[in-house]
């Protein structure tokens, strides 16, 4: 076979083969998509079906059950749940303070220890290290853990007794401390050089490097705190410092219990009360806040996610 034949079978195998490629692409991309857009929708469904059924009448769901679409539409459930809304604007004042300060302060204890744990150069960070996951091994137990809130902290209905308890996880320190490990020393080395000491380098360098893992865990930290409400159960007496969660389980105990109580009586219970859709309205009103607001952590939990799974 001659050169110029070689050339043109070259020349045409070529188009052929990037054509290809480019369909295979085309079908992954379809599928990926499809995939997701999928998976997105299961996810969504869930929660579709919470709106849905704090929307309807509780005597709709005792007698069909949850569905998609409320077959009698009501907000009864919301006007019960709002019926002091006082009580419940401060229930929501109580913890959106609770979770910026505890968030706050959690970050700036977690990335400090992550970073010392973090640097080479300190050789007692094995022991630390192994002191801070000595304790994920052995609990002291929840009796000496109230006796040191209450009666050596006097942390007892104080806002405190809500923030310290959560303030440090050890968990979140080894996933900050494997991210800070990545990176570079020879930047801390040669801020060190240029005269910063190692509070500086951990402000100005340190911090702005470690913005996805804070975001991480951040985001982790803020939902623990706005979900808790068993060391409000705990250290917490006083209505003024009930957080939202609390507040809302208190709520519902109190209308299972005078469902219980009219039952044990023989009185006629209203069957038409809105128990289940109640419920469901609780969870719209607990989880709307923080739905908001995970969109804007949302490019920095992912990959700060990514990378502290994979450091060493």
């Amino acid at each position: 076979m001659s050169t110029t034949a070689i050339d043109r079978n070259l020349t045409g195998a070529a188009p052929a083969g990037k054509k290809k490629i480019q369909k295979d692409r085309l079908i992954l991309s379809i599928v990926g998509y499809t995939s997701l857009a999928l998976l997105a929708l299961f996810c969504l469904l869930p929660f579709w079906l919470v709106v849905s059924s704090s929307l309807t009448d509780e005597k709709a769901i005792t007698l069909n059950g949850f569905r998609l679409i409320p077959p009698t539409f009501s907000t009864e459930a919301y006007h019960l749940l709002f019926k002091y809304p006082a009580d419940m604007l401060h229930a929501y004042g109580v913890t959106i303070s609770v979770t910026a300060i505890g968030t706050v302060l959690g970050l700036f204890l977690t990335s400090m220890t992550a970073y010392v744990l973090a640097r080479k150069d300190f050789k007692w960070r094995n022991h630390f290290s192994f002191y801070f996951f000595f304790t994920t091994l052995f609990s002291g137990g929840l009796v000496p853990w109230y006796l040191l809130i209450v009666n050596y902290l006097h942390l007892k209905d104080t806002m405190l007794a809500l923030i310290i308890p959560m303030l440090l996880n050890v968990f979140y320190i080894i996933v900050m401390k494997s991210f800070m490990s990545g990176i570079p020393e020879a930047i801390a080395e040669s801020a060190k050089i240029d005269g910063a000491g190692d509070f500086r380098i951990y402000r100005s360098l340190i911090i702005p490097l470690s913005k996805p893992v804070l975001a991480t865990i951040g985001l982790f930290i803020a939902l623990g705190y706005w979900n808790d409400w068993y060391n409000a159960l705990l250290f917490v007496s006083k209505s003024e410092l009930m957080p939202l969660q609390y507040y809302l389980y208190k709520m519902l105990g109190n209308m299972d219990g005078m469902r219980k109580a009219m039952m044990q009586a023989g009185a006629v219970v209203n069957t038409n009360l809105p128990t289940e859709s109640l419920k469901m309205a609780m969870t719209i009103v607990a989880t709307g806040p923080i739905l908001l607001a995970y969109p804007f952590v949302q490019k920095y939990f992912v990959q700060g996610m990514t990378i502290g799974a994979v450091k060493g």
